[in-house]
C-alpha cells in the first residue's frame, strides 16, 4: 500500500495531535483577508495555531519613526481568536524587513546604542502591547547567529552590542509578562550554530529572563538533514537548556540546491533554474511518495520528543503560497507542504495523519 492509501478519511489534523503538541500555520495577508479562502478554510479546519508571515515585521506594522500601521494585524489576530487558536506574534527584532530609519541617526549617520535601546523599547511596547494577551506567543529574535555559532554582525549588534537580545527579551516580557517568548533560527540542525542557540537562551535563563522555547525554523530539504541530525536536535535542545523546541517554519524542498545558486549572477541564475526546475508542471507519483516519508518520519521523531516539544507549524497552507517558488532561485516551481496549488491534501497529508493516529 502506498502511503496515499493509508488514510481515506481527512480528519482534521488538530484532532489528530497529542495533548500538548500544537500544529500550526503560516498565513499570508490574502489569507487573514478572506481573498484566498480556500486556503484559510484549510487552516481553520486543520491548525490550532497560526503565525503571520509578514504582516507583524517591523516594516509592515512600524513603517515610518511616528506611524504605526495595525490594520492587518488586528485581523489576523481576529482571526485566530474566532477560532479558538493560539496566535504567535512573528518577529519583534531582525536584522532583515526592519526600514532604514531604525538604524539611522536623527541626523547623519547610525544611531547610537541608546538612541537603538529607546526605538527598540518604543516598539516593543506598542506591539506586544496592543496585543497583550491576545497574542499568545512571540519569536522575539530572529536568526542572530551566524553558522560557526558566533553572533551574527548586524545593525542591532553594531549599534547595541551583544547584549540586545537581552534586552529585547526584557522588553517583551515588560509588555506582556503572561507571553510565551522565544528565540528562532535555522539549520539548528548543525552542532556548532545549535551550540550558539544553546548558549543565548542559557544566558538569557541566567539573567532570570524569560525564555519558553527555541524554534528550528526547519526549512529542509527532502534528505537533508538526516533524521539522525533532527533526532539529536530535538534531544539536545530541551536537555541542555530546560526549555522546549518547536518547529516554526516547516517546509520540505523536493528541488535541488546547487551550491553556486548562492551569490550567482543574474545570468548564472538562470543557467541554474533551466537545470534545476525538473518539475514545471506536476511532482511525479515517485516523488509524492518520497515527500510523504519524509514527512513520516520528521512527525514519528516529533511524536518521540513530544514531552519536550510544544508546536509545528507548516510555513504556508497549500503549495500555491511557497516562498520556495523564488528560494533560491527565483521562478523555479516546488512542492513543499502538504496541500497541492488547487487546495487539495497530498499524499504527505495522508502520512502525517497516519503518524499522528498511530504514534509508537
Amino acid at each position: 500500500m502506498t502511503i496515499a492509501g493509508a488514510v481515506t478519511a481527512q480528519s482534521p489534523l488538530k484532532s489528530l495531535a497529542p495533548p500538548g503538541l500544537r500544529l500550526g500555520v503560516a498565513l499570508s495577508v490574502a489569507q487573514v483577508d478572506g481573498r484566498d479562502a480556500r486556503s484559510l478554510a484549510i487552516a481553520t479546519e486543520h491548525f490550532d495555531s497560526i503565525t503571520p508571515e509578514d504582516l507583524l515585521k517591523w516594516e509592515a506594522v512600524h513603517p515610518a519613526t511616528d506611524r504605526f500601521d495595525f490594520a492587518a494585524a488586528d485581523r489576523f489576530v481576529e482571526l485566530g481568536e474566532r477560532h479558538g487558536m493560539f496566535v504567535v506574534g512573528h518577529v519583534l527584532v531582525w536584522h532583515q524587513q526592519t526600514p532604514g530609519w531604525v538604524f539611522a541617526a536623527d541626523g547623519d549617520g547610525r544611531a547610537d546604542r541608546e538612541t537603538l535601546l529607546s526605538r527598540m523599547r518604543a516598539h516593543i511596547l506598542s506591539v506586544v502591547g496592543r496585543y497583550r494577551g491576545r497574542i499568545h506567543g512571540w519569536d522575539v529574535v530572529n536568526e542572530a547567529l551566524d553558522e560557526d555559532g558566533a553572533l551574527r554582525r548586524t545593525p542591532w549588534s553594531e549599534g547595541i552590542g551583544d547584549d540586545y537580545i537581552f534586552k529585547a527579551f526584557e522588553f517583551a516580557h515588560e509588555a506582556d509578562p503572561d507571553a510565551e517568548l522565544y528565540y528562532n533560527d535555522y539549520n539548528l540542525w548543525k552542532p556548532a550554530k545549535r551550540e550558539g542557540a544553546i548558549r543565548i537562551v542559557n544566558e538569557l535563563r541566567s539573567r532570570g529572563l524569560r525564555v519558553d522555547a527555541v524554534g528550528e525554523q526547519a526549512h529542509w530539504g527532502i534528505a537533508e538533514p538526516s533524521l539522525e541530525q533532527i533526532d539529536e536536535t530535538l534531544g539536545d535542545i530541551p536537555a541542555r537548556t530546560g526549555v522546549k523546541g518547536m518547529f516554526t517554519e516547516l517546509d520540505i524542498d523536493v528541488l535541488p540546491r546547487d551550491p553556486a545558486m548562492w551569490g550567482a549572477d543574474l545570468s548564472a541564475k538562470a543557467t541554474i533554474r533551466a537545470a534545476t526546475n525538473i518539475y514545471p508542471d506536476r511532482l511525479p507519483d515517485e516523488q509524492q511518495q518520497q515527500l510523504a516519508r519524509r514527512y513520516a518520519s520528521i512527525f514519528e521523531l516529533v511524536l518521540q520528543h513530544r514531552s519536550r516539544f510544544s508546536r509545528v507549524t507548516f510555513w504556508g497552507v497549500t503549495d500555491a503560497q511557497s516562498w520556495l517558488h523564488e528560494f533560491p532561485i527565483p521562478g523555479r516551481v516546488n512542492y513543499p507542504l502538504l496541500w497541492d496549488r488547487e487546495g487539495r491534501p497530498k499524499p504527505a497529508f495522508a502520512a502525517v495523519a497516519w503518524v499522528l493516529r498511530n504514534p509508537r
